[in-house]
């Protein structure tokens, strides 16, 4: 197994760029959804569309963004040319959130989509070299956990910062608030974009570039990008891991989805939004190392870890339902912040375990393509990033929920805010299931 091991300033350096990610991630994740229903007036159905329909485009992309990199990897020595594009993503935020006072209703809904698209674009083309870089490296097992370690604890940062921030900056509820709250995490995304950068370059340099290896075909775009995506769905061990990713993916982004839902007609406080969510995150800031730690005692390992996280986060899931709905006062506040707690520590274990068993896989297989590999994956995250709030979208629709735009507050049925509740709850615990039925079926850490 190789030795090779980077210095922390340099995999600070890398790490950094996670932080910007992690805002885009978190920001539309968290308040899109509800900038659409409850401050535009789009009906719950069409916003749920409108945040779905963008990832479709994301779906193509995503694999032939990674097969793109991989020849400049060939050609170039590195994979920085496509991440320089990150350096715009704000500007999409920006615009994203900047919606002019004379849209509402389904021109509201295009102007959000239609930036949500070119922010995606933006976003992978940065993601998937930026990701498929430890993929990249001469290291070991054990080295590319503790690279994804320092990744996961900025992108908690980034989280953290993003889910606590965002909320509090647009707390006044109108369109100004959120076009202000958009233009100054902007202003972070780019600062994060450029070091990372830096970072790329120092830790290729430190660790060894191993270049994607030449095939036939390889140098006519459609065949290569074709023939990458077909070897890498057909990896039996790759496979389960992006599906139990799949699940999971669109778990944590319906729960993030569904949190101002929740704290707004549940709780009837919608500034426990950013409670929730820093309580959510802030214990993966030591939960990361902690993770990597124990996965590095004897019998446990990543996918170990990995089932172990997946089943708390369906148990801590399941448990919101009596903590939310049966309790009142502060003690229903109290408990609901416990199990959150919990499941942020879970969050951090599915983040690191997942990401670190990516460049596993891509090591596993023969003559595979990482950045063809890397991107089926990001194509997946996003789909998740989709379908989780979409799915919510839909459980609102279904209960009858009533949209309404800033200044106002729509009286629900009851219909609709059991609805609510149990598409916070009931839902993500067995969309969690599923996910840890399938990573069950990934055989990477036995095989090793």
């Amino acid at each position: 197994m190789n030795g090779t091991k980077a210095g922390r300033k340099t995999l600070t350096l890398y790490a950094a760029g996670s932080v910007g990610m992690g805002v885009w991630v978190t920001v539309p994740g968290l308040l899109l959804l509800y900038f659409l229903t409850d401050v535009l007036g789009v009906p719950a159905l069409l916003a749920g569309f409108t945040l779905l329909l963008p990832k479709a485009v994301d779906i193509v992309a995503h694999p032939l963004l990674g097969s793109r990199s991989d020849r400049q990897a060939r050609r170039d020595g590195h994979r920085r040319r496509m991440m320089r594009t990150g350096l715009l993503l704000g500007l999409a935020m920006t615009a994203m959130f900047s919606v002019p006072s004379a849209l509402h209703g389904w021109a509201a809904a295009l102007w959000v989509g239609g930036w949500f698209t070119a922010g995606n674009l933006l976003f992978a083309a940065f993601q998937v070299p930026y990701l498929t870089t430890p993929s990249d490296l001469a290291v070991g097992y054990h080295e590319r956990t503790r690279v994804f370690m320092f990744r996961m604890a900025l992108l908690t940062v980034g989280l953290l910062a993003a889910g606590v921030a965002a909320p509090a900056l647009s707390a006044g509820g109108g369109r100004a608030d959120y076009a202000r709250m958009a233009v100054l995490l902007a202003a972070a995304m780019a600062a994060s974009a450029a070091v990372a950068l830096i970072g790329v370059r120092r830790l290729t340099a430190e660790c060894g570039f191993k270049a994607p290896a030449e095939r036939a075909g390889a140098g006519r775009a459609g065949h290569s990008a074709r023939a990458d995506l077909r070897a890498a769905l057909r990896d039996p061990d790759f496979r389960p891991l992006v599906l139990s990713y799949l699940f999971t993916g669109t778990t944590t982004h319906l729960f993030l989805a569904a949190l101002p839902y929740v704290t707004e007609h549940v709780f009837h406080d919608g500034k426990l939004t950013a409670l929730f969510m820093g309580l959510f995150l802030a214990p993966a800031l030591l939960a990361g190392p902690a993770w990597t730690a124990w996965s590095r005692r004897p019998g446990n390992g990543k996918q170990r870890g990995l089932l172990t996280c997946q089943a708390v986060f369906a148990t801590g899931s399941a448990l919101l339902l009596p903590a939310a709905a049966l309790l009142d006062g502060g003690v229903r506040t109290a408990a609901t912040a416990a199990v959150v707690m919990a499941m942020g520590v879970a969050f951090a274990g599915l983040q690191l375990f997942a990401f670190a068993l990516l460049p596993d896989a891509v090591a596993a297989a023969e003559h595979a393509e990482a950045g063809a590999y890397t991107g089926v994956w990001t194509a997946t995250e996003a789909t998740g990033t989709a379908v989780g709030p979409y799915l919510y979208a839909a459980v609102l629709a279904l209960g009858g929920f009533v949209s309404s735009t800033a200044g106002e507050h729509a009286a629900q049925s009851d219909a609709a805010l059991t609805a609510l509740l149990a598409g916070f709850t009931l839902l993500p615990a067995a969309l969690m299931a599923l996910a840890l039925a399938c990573q069950r079926r990934c055989a990477l850490d036995a095989r090793r």
